[in-house]
């Protein structure tokens, strides 16, 4: 193409810039005001963008509003009679496209098209202004360029609940990973999703790290790209423990099974990244720092796994802990946000939940606060005569996407990250004290739970 061509439309920046910059219009209204100050639809160089960009400005000109789906619909079906039926195809099919497509580089289309509209306009400024010197109209020159400069100006001040009535109805993509058990999945919606914070409760030595694998496995299962930060054991061994969760071989035989393992592994569609880092090392600064060099070489993480918060060390030093750790959950849903992607996490209980059959967010180590933060929080309890005879319970503690209260029966080998719900027939827990179906626990029913608990207690001291 020649250079007065790349000069004058977006034609150097290829046609996925293009239609992305064009999405943007359709579906951001605040960005739709702000181009549109200068943009000349002749910048795109592909017709049936510019009969799509057409359509919208018209609406918004007319009817001094931004369009809905709705409308652009029905617009799309009644006024392109006058264009050939290629273009009619073309224009169609770019909608179908875009209708339910989540825009990727949002802030680089938007900064590039505003600076080329932006100078486009104010070189056009400058040539008028050209002309009036020989008038010598200083005044008009000065009023020429000032207005070429403000034009396509951030305009954005935030949500306007009348302009922008239509974002409220626009389905919301989370893009969940799913957890693995159908029935926590059926809960929350489909698992984790982007920009979500999810933490596991459990006491030392319950399995929090096998549970952070098992959702770590589940989300490789789905094609996404895990990223697992360990601040408390070595690489090597969370690996491992992919190894026999993906694979179901035991820990203790992996080096026996090494060639099955690999043949299973090799063609995952998922990717797995395990960055160590030693305890209290690593803050959530240096976690971003790291997502941001693998964002620029093109490894976007689908999930990211922090084992555990707690083994952070905070940006800020506080007074108090809980302080310190209330703000690096706070920090840690920043980054699910900043990298569009679900994080889980897990804490420590306090002492009270060592044995306890049931783990609520009253027995959270250090900060409850911590559970304002979170998006998602469950906690697995595992008794002493839980573990031998691997059973457990996991309790929903919070759910902002649904339900929470319930229990559900678990079976956990640690001998090879298998953790499952358990059917509601298990015959292992029918004789038991845990119910077979997962059941809503209502502030009445807890209370009369930790009493019932409390007595029992109080019987044996006796």
């Amino acid at each position: 193409m020649p250079a007065t061509a790349e000069s004058t439309n977006f034609g150097k920046y290829g046609k996925a810039f293009q239609e992305g910059l064009v999405q943007l219009i359709f579906e951001d209204r605040p960005f739709a005001d702000q181009i549109t100050e200068v943009l000349d639809i002749g910048f795109l160089d592909l017709q049936y963008l510019r009969v799509f960009v057409h359509k919208i400005i018209a609406y918004r000109a007319r009817y001094d509003k931004h369009p809905s789906v709705e409308a652009v619909i029905t617009i799309l079906q009644t006024e392109l009679d006058n264009e050939d039926e290629v273009l009619q195809k073309q224009v169609r099919e770019y909608f179908h496209k875009i209708h339910n497509r989540e825009l990727n580089d949002i802030d680089y289309i938007k900064e590039q098209s505003l600076d080329f509209c932006r100078k486009q306009n104010l070189k056009e400024a400058m040539l008028k202004s050209v002309g009036l010197l020989q008038n010598c109209s200083f005044d008009e020159i000065s009023k020429t360029i000032n207005d070429a400069l403000k034009l396509g100006s951030e305009t954005n001040f935030g949500y306007d609940y009348i302009a922008d009535f239509e974002r409220r109805f626009i389905p919301k993509y989370r893009n969940p990973a799913s957890t693995g058990w159908t029935e926590i999945d059926g809960i929350c919606g489909g698992g984790l999703g982007k920009s979500e914070l999810g933490v596991v409760i459990a006491p030392t030595g319950a399995g929090k790290s096998m549970v952070l694998v098992h959702l770590g496995a589940e989300a490789l299962r789905e094609g996404k790209t895990v990223i697992q930060y360990t601040l408390e054991l070595q690489d090597t061994i969370i690996a491992s423990r992919y190894d026999s969760c993906l694979t179901g071989y035991p820990l203790s035989d992996l080096h026996n099974f090494k060639e099955e393992i690999y043949e299973e592994i090799k063609n995952m569609d998922g990717s797995l990244i395990i960055k160590e880092y030693p305890t209290k090392s690593a803050s959530t600064n240096t976690i971003r720092a790291h997502l941001s060099r693998l964002v620029k070489r093109g490894i976007v993480p689908g999930l990211v796994i922090v084992d555990y918060a707690d083994l952070l060390r905070p940006v800020t030093v506080r007074k108090e802990k809980r302080n310190e750790l209330e703000s690096i959950y706070e920090e840690l849903r920043a980054l699910s946000t900043e990298f569009s992607c679900p994080i889980w996490t897990a804490s420590q209980t306090n002492r009270s939940g060592l044995n306890a059959e049931v783990i609520t967010m009253e027995q959270i180590s250090e900060a409850f606060n911590k559970c304002f933060v979170a998006d998602f929080i469950f906690s697995v309890s595992r008794t002493i005569e839980d573990k031998q005879k691997n059973l457990g319970k996991i309790f929903i503690a919070k759910n902002r996407n649904g339900p929470d209260g319930m229990i559900y029966p678990i079976f956990m080998d640690p001998s090879n990250v298998n953790i499952k719900i358990l059917p509601k027939n298990n015959s292992q827990i029918q004789n038991g004290k845990v119910p077979l179906n997962p059941v809503t626990l209502n502030p009445s029913m807890q209370k009369e739970l930790l009493q019932r608990k409390y007595q029992q207690l109080k019987g044996k001291g006796r």
